[in-house]
């Protein structure tokens, strides 16, 4: 991906430009292509702000019959939330219909099979159920969240194929979700009622993920 002025842009992730073309990046892509099996899964995981959105869409960009399922479509609805007192924690592990996404991913492990899942649409804030389908002839089903490797249940029920974990230092977190939310229009303290949630829901996700095959250092 080249900038205007002709030079090498790194992705949102925060991974050289040409990371794809060569060493780590095509050993990854290399990996999970011979991953055997008429259906298999990968995961993508990291704390809020880690690039794991970037690099799933990047990989299913990169692979054949690969198809991405976000986990933000389990996201409680904001009217669940607020009747729990949750509202100002979205984000966190319980905001999320743990045990759905579990369901969804037994399913999604079946050859061939065709499965409707929700997503996440972030101009409304809320989940849009069937807006998502793996098709019959999606191979590869790349999901994507925060929570994918955490050690509790229901999550570590599932089993995944291969399981890829973006490790990014706090600080870099903090700037990254700053620009994020100031990108948005929110004011400064805005900002920082959201950088206290979405940090201290990366603190869980970097504590209590395990189990990956592949980390990837960020810095």
């Amino acid at each position: 991906m080249s900038d205007a002025d002709g030079g090498r842009r790194p992705p949102a992730f925060g991974l050289p430009g040409d990371w794809f073309d060569a060493g780590e990046g095509q050993a990854l892509i290399r990996r999970i292509g011979a991953l055997s099996g008429p259906r298999v899964l990968v995961a993508v995981a990291g704390a809020p702000g880690s690039g794991k959105s970037t690099l799933a869409e990047a990989l299913v960009a990169r692979l054949q019959d690969a198809v991405l399922v976000p986990m933000d479509g389990f996201h409680l609805d904001d009217r669940v939330l607020s009747a729990r007192g949750l509202l100002p924690r979205k984000g966190a592990v319980e905001t999320f219909d743990a045990e759905g996404f579990a369901a969804l991913a037994a399913r999604l492990a079946q050859p061939a099979a065709e499965v409707v899942f929700p997503l996440f649409d972030r101009s409304r804030e809320l989940a849009i159920a069937g807006a998502g389908v793996v098709a019959p002839d999606h191979r590869i089903v790349v999901l994507e969240g925060n929570y994918l490797l955490l050690d509790a249940a229901p999550w570590r029920r599932v089993r995944y194929d291969l399981r890829v974990l973006l490790d990014v230092p706090e600080a870099e977190l903090r700037r990254r979700l700053a620009a994020r939310w100031q990108g948005l229009g929110k004011d400064t303290a805005r900002i920082e009622a959201h950088l206290a949630n979405d940090l201290a829901n990366a603190r869980r996700v970097i504590a209590g993920s395990s189990g990956a095959d592949v980390t990837l250092v960020v810095q």
